[in-house]
């Protein structure tokens, strides 16, 4: 057997030769592919290129007029900083000179898991950037938080934009001060980085030019095939959506159906993606007739729908044909996210009309109240918003990349930075995980109704205050009057348990069930009792503070799952004949997930 030790030197080195020949030359050929796919992109309209600088010149004239009345202030702390920067650069000359290891050698585990590389603690130069940029960090931070004279609001957004440019300044998102990179490099004689060229050029020309890391391979994936499988078929359809009924498992079902509404800024099969902790399915074995929402992904023609269409042509119309298909004069309804929302709207209008057709909801991770944005309020002020409504009047809708990034900025380290080095530094190759394939398979919203929401309910909050008009009705909170469950999620960044709970106490319901998962926004609804992971809180006394509400909670370990399923079976009616999709006046139309959820519109 030859090993690489039996080769001639000259072999090696015509082999490595000819590698490098190789390399440079799909080097080329990705350099004009890189050129032509940045050539292709359009880009997000000027409005949208950040925040007011009126922002950072309000904190700037605030700071300097502080160390203008406090310069021992200021010379104290540029002291303190060129001392630390002095004393690591000696540091490491010390440890460079001796090769003895730094101090952070001994100090157990990194806190940071960037920086769990053994050479950020043994090697100097490693060990100085690190340094050096702990401390640029901690200067940045303290003299944001010196700031005085700026609102609650503008404090937030300081905080947040600053923390943002500390995470970007990262070394590890530079491959010069990467040591895994570099040493993937050496270890492959570059072709890692050849190989990171080639995903981002991939996923340039896969997003029209703009820069999205891809978190998922996508190859491994096909919608009803290994997502998205459980049995079923589309019965309705009109332009804004398909209704699939989902095929009996059980020979009797609860005679009242439940129509679940999907959120439409993403996919539907996020409640599919696996047998194993797919809720669609769970819902059908338990005996009930499931309806399932599967929403447009709309294009520029669309630019004129509005929540009210949202409403009138997708809610509605989805309970007005489960109740024909069933023969039932009311349904069960679902909604996740800001189809709850929604759905809250829905109910407040049909007590106007006078239609009782929804005997119980349930809502996911649902903002009724909006008085506290949370950490959205980086991007919910005019300066975004205007940004936003000048995108969507030039465009039609707003494109499924800006909410994706948008999303993805609220965990910059973890979907983007600790992504993009992986695959453009290390030239990994994404991996095959159903939940991130379903995250980068968005979609866009339509123009009217993104600023609508924008603007009525997240930065005005009508709901719970003056009320909303739509469909020629005032809308509040209070003619919410139907017997809920809310299901929020303990860690949810998106939609804060605190923050739905006081839109869940606001209702005028007379029948409310609030139910705290643990985990977050995703995984703690997709919580199958199989997996026996995540525990629930509940507490009956809906008057008291959230904190005080958790504290005094009950917890019980395991999925929500059968506890709200429970209490869906009194609301449900007696057991009948289980329901087949096309037995009931409605004609098949095309097996599930149907063709909404893979159409791609015009932009």
């Amino acid at each position: 057997m030859t090993t690489k030790d039996d080769v001639a030197p000259d072999m090696v080195g015509n082999l490595s030769a000819d590698k490098m020949t190789q390399n440079l030359a799909r080097v080329e050929e990705l350099s004009q592919r890189l050129i032509a796919a940045l050539s292709s992109r359009k880009p997000p309209n000027s409005a949208l290129n950040g925040p007011d600088q009126e922002l950072f010149a309000r904190a700037a004239g605030s700071y300097w007029q502080e160390m203008l009345s406090d310069p021992a202030k200021m010379f104290e702390k540029q002291v303190e900083y060129w001392g630390k920067t002095v004393t690591h650069f000696m540091e490491a000359h010390s440890h460079f000179l001796t090769g003895a290891d730094g101090d952070d050698a001994v100090d157990g585990q990194p806190k940071d898991r960037r920086f769990s590389n053994p050479l950020w603690h043994s090697n100097p130069y490693f060990q100085l950037v690190k340094k050096q940029y702990e401390t640029n960090a901690e200067a940045i931070r303290d003299a944001v938080a010196e700031v005085d004279d700026l609102s609650e609001t503008d404090r937030k957004r300081l905080n947040y934009f600053s923390n943002q440019i500390v995470d970007m300044m990262c070394p590890t998102n530079f491959l010069g001060t990467n040591p895994d990179a570099l040493e993937r490099a050496v270890e492959t004689e570059g072709e890692s980085l050849v190989q990171g060229l080639e995903n981002l050029v991939a996923d340039l020309e896969r997003n029209n030019g703009e820069m999205l890391v891809r978190l998922a391979d996508e190859s491994a994936f096909e919608l009803g095939r290994n997502v998205a499988t459980a049995e079923g078929e589309v019965v309705f359809r009109n332009h804004m959506m398909e209704l699939i009924q989902y095929s009996p498992t059980t020979d009797k079902v609860h005679a009242t159906p439940v129509v679940l509404f999907p959120p439409w800024i993403n996919k539907f099969y996020i409640l599919d993606l696996k047998e194993q902790n797919s809720l669609i399915r769970w819902i059908v074995d338990q005996g009930y007739t499931l309806f399932v929402v599967s929403w447009f992904n709309p294009g520029s023609e669309d630019r004129d729908i509005g929540m009210d269409d949202y409403v009138e042509t997708g809610f509605l119309e989805a309970v007005r044909v489960a109740k024909e298909i069933t023969g039932q004069k009311q349904v069960n309804a679902i909604g996740y996210c800001i189809a709850g929302t929604t759905l809250n709207l829905t109910l407040a209008l049909m007590k106007k009309r006078k239609d009782k057709s929804i005997k119980s909801a349930t809502f996911f991770t649902a903002l009724t109240d909006f008085s506290d944005q949370g950490e959205f309020v980086p991007f919910l002020q005019d300066d975004f918003i205007d940004g936003i409504e000048a995108e969507v009047n030039e465009i039609g809708v707003l494109r499924s990349f800006i909410m994706s990034r948008t999303m993805s900025y609220l965990r910059s380290n973890d979907l983007i930075y600790q992504p993009a080095i992986k695959s453009y530094m290390m030239g990994e190759t994404p991996p095959a995980f159903d939940l991130l394939f379903w995250n980068g398979d968005s979609t866009n919203l339509p123009a009217r109704m993104t600023v609508e929401y924008l603007r009525k309910l997240c930065q005005r909050n009508e709901f719970v205050t003056t009320g909303m008009e739509l469909l020629g009705e005032t809308l509040h909170i209070k003619d919410v009057d139907v017997p809920f469950c809310a299901i929020t999620c303990e860690t949810d960044h998106i939609a804060a348990a605190k923050d739905c709970y006081r839109g869940v106490q606001q209702a005028g319901s007379k029948n409310k069930t609030f139910i705290l998962s643990q985990s977050g926004h995703i995984a703690g609804i997709v919580n199958p009792p199989s997996k026996k992971k995540y525990g629930h809180y509940t507490n009956e006394d809906l008057s008291l503070e959230f904190g005080d509400w958790k504290e005094s909670a009950d917890f019980h370990e395991g999925s929500w799952w059968p506890r709200w399923e429970s209490w869906l079976r009194k609301r449900s009616g007696k057991k009948v004949e289980a329901r087949n999709p096309g037995d009931s006046g409605y004609d098949v139309i095309a097996p599930a997930p149907g063709s909404y959820v893979t159409k791609v519109p015009k932009v």
